[in-house]
């Protein structure tokens, strides 16, 4: 992984792969150090805007979409302004799952953008490849 992957504490990282993996927020809890699986909402908020302010993870929307076929699905809707987060991120419920049999629709996702896509993977150069190859 990238040096920047490596300075990363366990918890960062948590935020970092569910982003990579376009979760919901709530789907960090699995992830996180267990000593942070304690912390309130408002410090988790804080290590999640820290990777939002370095480029590297977007807060979202869960949005409908529709298959080519025809059926019904869900995707990212488009960011929710980085002046907005921390209202929205103090929310406890939006760190939660939704009800039981509720949709996903309107949950936030977390998703990395392509300079956060660089920081989750390991580049040429740092396996030895020369520049450019």
């Amino acid at each position: 992984m990238s040096r920047e992957w490596d300075a990363l504490d366990e918890s960062r990282r948590a935020f970092m792969i569910n982003a990579f993996e376009i979760d919901i927020l709530p789907g960090v809890w699995g992830d996180l150090a267990e000593e942070d699986k304690e912390l309130p909402v408002s410090a988790l908020a804080a290590m999640l805007l820290d990777l939002v302010d370095r480029g590297w993870v977007e807060v979202r929307r869960v949005a409908p979409w529709t298959a080519p076929d025809g059926s019904p699905g869900y995707q990212p809707g488009e960011p929710v302004p980085r002046a907005e987060l921390p209202a929205v991120l103090a929310d406890p419920d939006e760190w939660e799952y939704p009800a039981d049999g509720a949709e996903w629709i309107g949950a936030l996702t977390l998703t990395e953008t392509p300079e956060g896509w660089r920081v989750n993977r390991i580049g040429p150069e740092e396996e030895g490849y020369p520049a450019g190859s």
